[in-house]
């Protein structure tokens, strides 16, 4: 019986980051994941990408992941237009308009997890179970026991849920989730285009939904996430590569020239959830275990890290003032924050999934003086990108 103050069920980008940080304490901390990462280097990067926001950037760069990401398919985009496909309405962001570098990177997922465990492999106070699986899970009044699938057996003071979206760790605690199927399928794939990308992320909304270019770091290379009805994203990953190119150049308004694929598609359903607690008596849960949303903006990812940075900060906290990690009430302050900051990312999505829907001219009117007025208003589409960026809100000192 291996004894840790906190055991964190998922090694992927959430888990790992949070484990990160609490890199310079000396809580004993476990990471159980059940599969082993590819640590390959391809030249063709993988169809999975996050666009990574100024915040995110920032607390992988305070827990030294940053450097290894640069290195490999790390692009930043300087730009980004947004229109609705049969409509005057359209609104464009530029870097140079805010006084920043870039607007944000494209980075592969893969990558983003080797370089954090690269870096927790380092740490002398995380002891890593890779690839095991959690078997059972019993919560007692001043630990948690867990068994793997191996036999082994451990206890943990804290027990952190950054399992994903059908969180093992929430499920096993009956945790409700409010849920709903936004009728779509996100399909993911690399196109390559005939004109360059710029270093600029396009988005179109069409009446089947949105559609997104990322530029990856090859000018004419891009990261597409094609969001559409369920059985239109399986026809259209069943496709042939002619007729699937063709079909995407078209939604896309032909915007750079030609696409021609030169990867795997994957098709992937899009829920939103929403754990009605975050936090139960020695259980904690972070990134998609606790919440998801639809992916059209791209901050997904970017809640996880906010997530795993700020139940790190609270953790060691309570650490240095000699109170229990574990304790539900402990970890109230931890909940609020994270369940506000996720209560309206859904809405802002939800709310953009309802403004876009549909295609009845009077709606289709409004949108296109809406979204003129944005960008002519002064200090509107500074407020949207500051907050996009991560540069606004109650954040983290690691996002700081």
């Amino acid at each position: 019986m291996q004894s840790f103050d906190i055991a964190i069920i998922g090694g992927g980008m959430v888990g790992l980051t949070l484990a990160r940080a609490l890199k310079d304490s000396d809580l004993r901390v476990a990471i159980i994941e059940g599969k082993e990462p590819s640590r390959e280097v391809t030249e063709q990067p993988d169809v999975r990408v996050s666009a990574l926001s100024r915040a995110s950037e920032r607390i992988l760069k305070n827990v030294s992941a940053w450097p290894a990401i640069e290195r490999h398919h790390c692009q930043p985009y300087s730009a980004m237009e947004v229109w609705e496909q049969d409509s005057f309405a359209r609104i464009e962001f530029s870097a140079n308009q805010f006084s920043q570098p870039n607007l944000g990177h494209i980075v592969e997922n893969r990558r983003i997890q080797t370089a954090l465990l690269e870096q927790v492999e380092q740490q002398s106070n995380v002891t890593l179970f890779i690839p095991e699986c959690c078997q059972s899970m019993v919560v007692g009044e001043n630990e948690v026991w867990l068994t793997l699938n191996n036999a082994q057996s451990l206890t943990a003071r804290l027990v952190v849920g950054a399992d994903g979206a059908n969180s093992w760790v929430r499920q096993q605690q009956d945790i409700p989730l409010t849920q709903w199927d936004y009728g779509h399928s996100a399909l993911v794939a690399n196109i390559r285009t005939d004109e360059p990308h710029d270093n600029i992320a396009r988005q179109v909304f069409t009446p089947q939904g949105p559609l997104a270019f990322l530029p990856i770091d090859d000018k004419n290379l891009c990261s597409i996430v094609w969001s559409t009805d369920p059985l239109r994203a399986q026809a259209l990953s069943q496709m042939s590569e002619m007729e699937f190119c063709k079909a995407l150049t078209a939604e896309f308004d032909g915007r750079l020239g030609l696409c021609s694929l030169t990867s795997e598609r994957g098709v992937f359903p899009l829920k939103m959830r929403y754990a009605r607690d975050f936090v139960t008596e020695r259980i904690a849960l972070v990134g998609d275990a606790a919440h998801t949303i639809h992916p059209l903006a791209g901050q997904g990812v970017n809640l996880g890290l906010l997530d795993a940075a700020s139940l790190a900060q609270e953790i060691l906290t309570l650490w240095e003032q000699g109170l229990d990690i574990g304790k539900q009430k402990h970890l109230r302050c931890y909940e609020r924050w994270r369940k506000a900051e996720a209560a309206k990312m859904i809405a802002a999505m939800q709310g953009f999934r309802d403004l876009f829907e549909g295609n009845n001219p009077a709606k289709k009117l409004v949108r296109g003086i809406g979204m003129k007025l944005v960008g002519q208003l002064p200090g509107a589409k500074q407020e949207i990108m500051t907050r996009a960026l991560g540069m606004k809100g109650k954040l983290p000192d690691l996002a700081r």
